[in-house]
């Protein structure tokens, strides 16, 4: 696994070393910015409407299963022939404790002092270590079908998972890499959700991402030095079983010909991991609900009720998250750097931001073994945990509820993630 870590850095070094300067404008001619010029908001929003077909596709379920149908048919229509499955066991886990009425994710554990940034609502560790701050808004999973008003959407969502143990299902496809089909990056978004919604944001919005740059990379005469895996991953919402089965089952084929002799590697040596886990979403820290007087409204128990903004604020970015306790965190930093320098040059709209907390996405079971990053919409431990989106998990997360500003903050990420891979992976377009 240290070689993966050993060739990243050394390809890192050798594209890095001029990056730290403002970059001119991109030839005419150059292949990363004729493939990011190529992807279009309409075509995002359209996969992320297909997707929402097949509602909040909770694993376990039929419409779950329709919808890996469903990518892997729009794969291979991309020119992605040589689609797989990765194919596991799940048993279900014990399910999370309810809420009970009236508390609030929020509130401070007993014995934890109030925070003097956080309006009275203290500041204990958010997910992946960090520190929550500022204004803190309710947030959780949502259990509760009949707060979907939406009574299709509801009736579709309505089956529930399989108990127990039963096979799961996840889908990739592969660029093969002409000079170095043995060595490959993973580019993944998960297709499952939960909440009562569509799951068009979390994660309908980065597995449309994936979906795309598959597309893109797969166009008549665009070629790659390495390989590039594309994978939809399964089961994210109930723990990353299925990006954990995946490392399980494929982490010692890494490299491997097979047959002996014939070029082919089913499962390259990983170089680096790239997560893509809720995109559209950026409106800022919430703010006071204010009642019809203009004061600020409270709940049962008297704390002050805050609210998301309606609107995306003007700061708004794609957030490149690295885990700083990993073991490849070094290199994982190094890559999320090599990816900001990318937004820089390539994206059209929004800035990037590197940090260094990414926890609980699809990345994680891969941080310990190779460099590995998650693309998102928010800080995930400080942001997400403090309630700044108040769709993550709920009725709320569907396609109607988003506006273009927020479909294309999505847009970058995927301008973001395809600049760094072409580069990456020396991408070229035949003429």
């Amino acid at each position: 696994m240290r070689v993966s870590s050993s060739i990243l850095i050394s390809l890192l070094a050798a594209r890095f070393a001029g990056a730290q300067a403002p970059a001119p404008t991109p030839p005419a001619d150059d292949p990363v910015a004729v493939l990011v010029k190529q992807l279009d908001l309409e075509k995002y929003k359209a996969t992320i409407k297909g997707l929402t077909r097949f509602g909040d596709r909770r694993q376990g379920t039929e419409r779950n299963r329709k919808a890996v149908d469903w990518i892997e048919a729009q794969l291979k229509s991309y020119g992605c022939s040589n689609t797989e499955r990765v194919k596991y066991d799940f048993t279900q886990p014990t399910p999370r404790p309810t809420p009970a009425p009236g508390a609030s994710p929020a509130t401070p554990p007993p014995g934890r002092p109030a925070g003097p940034r956080s309006g009275g609502l203290g500041g204990p560790p958010g997910q992946g270590g960090s520190t929550l701050f500022g204004n803190r808004a309710r947030t959780g999973v949502n259990n509760d079908p009949m707060l979907q008003k939406d009574e299709a959407l509801r009736a579709l969502n309505m089956e529930p998972t399989t108990p127990g143990t039963s096979p799961r299902e996840q889908v990739y496809c592969t660029k093969i890499g002409t000079k170095f089909p043995n060595e490959m990056y993973i580019v993944g978004g998960h297709m499952d959700g939960i909440g009562w919604g569509e799951a068009a944001n979390d994660d309908g919005s980065g597995t449309a991402l994936v979906m795309e740059l598959a597309r893109l990379f797969h166009q008549p005469g665009v070629e790659t030095e390495r390989s590039i895996r594309f994978i939809l991953w399964n089961n994210e919402e109930s723990g990353l079983n299925g990006a954990v089965a995946y490392v399980t089952q494929r982490k010692d084929l890494q490299g491997i010909e097979n047959p002996a002799g014939s070029g082919k590697y089913p499962e390259p040596k990983w170089l680096g991991m790239v997560q893509h886990d809720m995109m559209l979403w950026d409106h800022g820290m919430p703010v006071p609900k204010l009642d019809a007087s203009g004061k600020q409204e409270v709940d049962g128990n008297g704390r002050p009720v805050f609210v998301s903004p309606k609107e995306q604020r003007l700061e708004a970015d794609v957030n490149i998250e690295f885990q700083s306790t990993a073991k490849e965190a070094d290199a994982a930093a190094k890559l999320a750097w090599f990816f900001r320098a990318a937004n820089d040059k390539y994206a059209t709209d929004y800035p990037a931001a590197v940090g260094f907390h990414m926890t609980n996405t699809d990345s994680t079971p891969f941080m310990d073994l190779i460099p590995a990053i998650s693309l998102r919409e928010n800080e995930r431990g400080m942001h997400v945990g403090a309630g700044w989106n108040p769709n993550w998990h709920q009725p709320s997360d569907v396609y109607s509820t988003y506006s273009d500003k927020d479909f294309r903050l999505g847009l970058n990420a995927a301008q973001t993630t395809l600049a760094a891979i072409a580069q990456l992976t020396g991408a070229t377009i035949r003429k």
